[in-house]
């Protein structure tokens, strides 16, 4: 009964790191972006607290959590809107930050490749493709 209990307390440090999430469940942030969120809306926690929270939310499968190529920094994703986030691959602009689950006929067809070719074992929790998104590419065609 005392697990019930204390899974259901809450926080104004955690109902701020939700309101956090649910603004930016379409892409990807870092323990510091949460900070500087709290920061500006005169909340004050420190990062270990932060780090404390998204750990639970990644045990809860609220959000998942991967490594950048670029600077082996942790990021993490909302996974609520996609709830299949851990059968996908993602894609995550550099220009804008925005994450994009490819959650399409093409992913059954490249696992099935992946192995059949290549003995390999695709899995897509915390998969993250570098590129840029449709929306950005106009931007930058529009300045040039």
């Amino acid at each position: 009964m005392q697990n019930d209990q204390q899974k259901k307390y809450r926080t104004r440090h955690k109902d701020a790191i939700v309101s956090y999430l649910e603004q930016h469940s379409e892409h990807s942030f870092s323990a510091y972006d949460v900070n500087e969120y709290m920061q500006e809306n005169g909340i004050q926690v420190n990062l270990t607290t932060i780090y404390r929270n998204l750990d639970k939310l990644i045990e809860n499968g609220a959000i998942m959590k991967y490594k950048t190529a670029e600077d082996e920094c942790c990021r993490y994703q909302c996974v609520k809107p996609h709830a299949q986030c851990y059968e996908h691959i993602h894609m995550q602009c550099k220009i804008c930050g925005k994450i994009l689950h490819l959650e399409c006929c093409f992913m059954e067809e490249i696992t099935k490749h992946l192995y059949e070719h290549h003995k390999f074992l695709l899995e897509c929790a915390g998969s993250v493709l570098m590129g840029v998104c449709e929306e950005c590419q106009t931007k930058v065609e529009n300045e040039i």
